[in-house]
């Protein structure tokens, strides 16, 4: 299965290189996110959930007052393939959208996640 391919490191880099924050360690590829509590950190960790649910795929989450640490890895491959890197696409979409300027929604008043 064409999912099952394990990306090289020069691969893991390139496709890195386009999610700012997210680095290869151990094996994983990972991100820290920082909320502004620990009400944020749930929600986010939920929306997470959620993403990584309809996708099938399941990321490993560490959760402290205002964090979140999302770790991927291809568990029957114990590499980083494509399903990885896509589902940190959906991931960095859903943790970092807040409203567009022009948009009737205000937004969060305070510093958002980052």
């Amino acid at each position: 299965m064409a999912d099952d391919v394990v990306l090289s490191d020069e691969q893991i880099a390139d496709e890195l290189a386009k999610l700012p924050g997210w680095e290869y360690r151990d094996g994983w590829i990972r991100r820290l996110y920082k909320t502004p509590g620990w009400a944020h950190t749930m929600m986010l960790a939920n929306a997470i959930a959620y993403a990584a649910e309809a996708a099938w795929h399941h990321p490993d989450l560490v959760l402290g007052y205002a964090q979140v640490i999302v770790k991927l890895q291809t568990h029957k491959v114990r590499g980083i393939t494509q399903m990885d890197i896509a589902l940190a696409r959906k991931i960095e979409d859903v943790a970092m959208w807040k409203p567009a300027e022009d948009s009737p929604l205000d937004g969060y008043p305070k510093t958002w996640v980052k």
